[in-house]
């Protein structure tokens, strides 16, 4: 009995001395093996300047005479458009398109972008649907932020709460935003957007009325008649604007027919910082497909719910957050070497514990 209890206490000896080294350890490594994030600054920069740049918006709408309804946009940040007009391409979530009004989207954008690897002077290709203005404020405000060239090709027909005012579509809001001098934005051409990136679910009256402005402000539109020829030539306009530079990064903001293709993969793909596991053929590859075949890392901005509840940001919230709240800049970033070295250090050491167990058995 006694060989039995002086055992079982050597036992429990053990256990609980290989709970203080996993505890020890663990502790070490939340010292040792996390450092905080180094774009932590730019962050809070490309944040601070979206919040100035919405309002310019909202100011920008003010002066037109065109009244915020604080019903749909709470925040008055002119940033969320219509329920319906001749300019709507199809169904939007105006939560959704609220939440990404939140600055942080931009702190979010400069954080996503660096770990994709970005750094300045780059060059970055945007892709995006005019169906989440804010979005792509936040991508244009991180891009100036981190000192990159950011490229960029619009569609402008926009679902339901997005820049579908005709009154005040995405090519005012870019012009209100380059007058006040905060971002100059210039898209290298435009499409109609809709319907296989046509316009075709727009009405009539919406389809020539976004053509007549393209051309009034001398944009050059996309029409190519099949997705393979759309593609590649969104491909094209990228590399002649890098010039000699490569295209680092792809941000694609929203669904365009263009850029998401037609192949259900597409759905498989997470938003945020993406990964890819296989390709769909080239006929049916959209340029986010086509970007990450290529080897350019892709930041794919599509379902905002599960974008949000990735990277901890508020859904849906009013009043917006400052500049710099969240969760997105508390957590730390992971030191590889010195992790990995604690890592082997508490295997080797938790190995031992054991094989002593089974010795003094």
């Amino acid at each position: 009995m006694k060989d039995f209890l002086r055992d079982a206490k050597k036992k429990r000896t053990f256990v609980y001395g290989f709970a203080v080294l996993s505890v020890f350890f663990f502790l070490l490594a939340r010292l040792v093996a996390e450092k905080p994030i180094a774009a932590k600054d730019a962050m809070i920069r490309a944040a601070r300047l979206m919040r100035e740049a919405t309002g310019a918006v909202r100011r920008c709408r003010e002066d037109r005479g065109l009244i915020i309804d604080t019903r749909t946009d709470p925040n008055a940040t002119g940033l969320i458009g219509l329920d319906t007009s001749p300019i709507t391409t199809s169904l939007g979530n105006l939560e959704a398109k609220r939440t990404t009004t939140n600055p942080n989207f931009a702190g979010l954008l400069v954080r996503l972008l660096s770990e994709a690897g970005a750094q300045r002077g780059d060059a970055i290709a945007i892709g995006a649907s005019s169906s989440f203005p804010a979005l792509i404020l936040a991508s244009l405000c991180a891009a100036e932020a981190l000192g990159l060239e950011p490229l960029l090709i619009c569609s402008l027909g926009a679902s339901q709460w997005g820049a579908n005012n005709p009154d005040f579509h995405w090519l005012d809001i870019q012009e209100c935003l380059s007058r006040a001098g905060l971002l100059d934005i210039n898209p290298l051409a435009l499409s109609l957007g809709g319907e296989a990136d046509s316009g075709e679910d727009m009405s009539p009256e919406g389809w020539d009325f976004l053509s007549g402005e393209a051309r009034r402000r001398g944009f050059a539109l996309l029409e190519a008649a099949d997705l393979p020829r759309n593609v590649e030539e969104r491909i094209r306009l990228y590399a002649r604007a890098a010039d000699e530079k490569e295209i680092k990064v792809f941000i694609n903001i929203g669904g365009s027919h263009a850029n998401l293709g037609t192949d259900s993969r597409i759905l498989n793909v997470k938003p945020g910082l993406a990964e890819f596991r296989d390709f769909p053929p080239p006929e049916r590859r959209g340029v986010v497909f086509e970007m990450a075949a290529r080897g350019i890392p892709v930041i794919h901005l599509l379902y905002i719910k599960g974008l949000a509840e990735r990277y901890g940001l508020p859904w849906d919230q009013s009043p917006l957050p400052e500049p710099g709240e969240g969760d997105i800049y508390k957590t730390k970033e992971l030191s590889r070497r010195p992790f990995f070295l604690i890592t082997f250090i508490y295997f080797v050491l938790a190995g031992l514990f054991f094989f002593l167990l089974i010795l003094r058995r």
